[in-house]
């Protein structure tokens, strides 16, 4: 059904929202093994409308002011081999795109549902309430700013469902201006701090294999609801940027494991909101998330380890950024990252040790290790 003009009682999904993070912050540091049960709210897979199927799987899409894009974005799940349930989530929009959302879904389909908040509330908290209000097992998140091919939902759906121990499975990327070359084929992390997106300015031709990956990218990607439930949501501290390693630095702890499917196209635009791939908010932003993503999920051993690898990895983005004149700003990021580290709501969201996942974390360091060489090399 659609819920568009009607705007919802914001005070009521508020309360809902905030037992919600009750819920998770008591019950993030479970054994991840409680997250195997099953979701009782499972809808038929397979079942045939026209040339299309509907399966059990809910595509959430955040917008902001997303006028430009949106309207492609839609039809092109529209014409998907598989269309699935579509949730938007607007973050206050004033452009016109959540109103056109809702028409374009009363001539395409009943599955959709809009939720619009007054403002802007990040990408993290749209996003978090897309995969609450989804009754499906599967939730695909996906960019405004992108356009699907025909098979790529279907194409995820396939890929996490025959993988049991998948949190999440990412799309292959493409460049929407230019279709040959790679924007991300899932995104690796390294133990100079940094997040890296593999193929990126590759030839579609290359990354054709799948493959595990430290964490989808949250651009496009498939992820196993009820695992949120145990590992935690996105951290709406990081408002955008970082958040997807993060969830998935979260499940690579608890055992689980993120891949990425060379056969789910998607052409993206890219920083069709911030308005560059390199700019003052982004930085700003990125630098701080940079230093919360090692305080949360590192436990202080393990940040003494890899203490001369991220300082080096600091200094070397310093100098970068000084030379695009936005030094400065990188590194207000960086004081940002660590006063948010040591604030009250920083510690409550830092992930807790167990010893029954030490493997876990030995097999993380391992891969931080291999992906800084990976990143030097190339």
């Amino acid at each position: 059904m659609v819920k568009g003009d009607g705007k919802w009682d914001m005070e009521r999904q508020s309360k809902k929202k905030g037992k919600n993070q009750r819920w998770n912050t008591e019950h993030r540091n479970r054994k991840w093994k409680d997250a195997n049960r099953k979701n009782t709210k499972r809808n038929a897979v397979g079942r045939r409308q026209g040339r299309t199927q509907r399966a059990d799987i809910t595509v959430v899409i955040p917008n902001y002011q997303g006028i430009g894009y949106l309207e492609a974005c839609l039809k092109s799940l529209y014409r998907g081999s598989l269309v699935p349930e579509i949730i938007v989530i607007d973050n206050g929009s004033t452009d016109g795109s959540a109103e056109l959302a809702v028409r374009l879904a009363e001539q395409k389909t009943p599955a959709f549902r809009l939720v619009r908040f007054s403002q802007n509330k990040g990408f993290c908290a749209a996003v978090n309430e897309g995969i609450r209000l989804a009754e499906t097992e599967y939730v695909m998140l996906l960019n405004n700013d992108t356009e699907v091919d025909e098979d790529c939902v279907k194409n995820l759906y396939r890929a996490i469902v025959r993988r049991k121990n998948a949190f999440s499975v990412s799309a292959k990327m493409l460049s929407m201006r230019q279709p040959e070359v790679i924007d991300d084929a899932g995104d690796l992390y390294c133990s100079l701090g940094w997040a890296f997106a593999l193929g990126k300015g590759k030839t579609r031709r290359t990354y054709t294999k799948e493959a595990k990956i430290f964490a989808a990218c949250g651009g496009a990607a498939v992820y196993r609801k009820r695992i949120f439930e145990t590992i935690g949501y996105f951290d709406e501290n990081h408002f955008a940027y970082l958040e997807d390693i993060d969830v998935g630095y979260r499940a690579r702890l608890s055992g689980y494991e993120n891949y990425y499917a060379p056969d789910a196209l998607v052409y993206h635009a890219g920083s069709a909101v911030s308005g560059s791939r390199y700019n003052e908010f982004k930085v700003r932003l990125a630098s701080r998330n940079s230093i919360y993503l090692i305080y949360k999920n590192m436990p202080f051993l393990q940040i003494l380890l890899n203490l001369p690898h991220l300082a080096a990895g600091i200094g070397i983005k310093a100098l970068f950024f000084a030379g695009k004149g936005m030094g400065r700003t990188y590194m207000e990021g960086i004081a940002e990252g660590i006063r948010l580290s040591l604030s009250k709501e920083g510690k409550r969201q830092k992930v807790s040790f167990r010893s029954e996942c030490l493997g876990n974390y030995v097999q993380v360091q391992m891969e931080l290790w291999w992906n800084t060489v990976r990143r030097i090399t190339g």
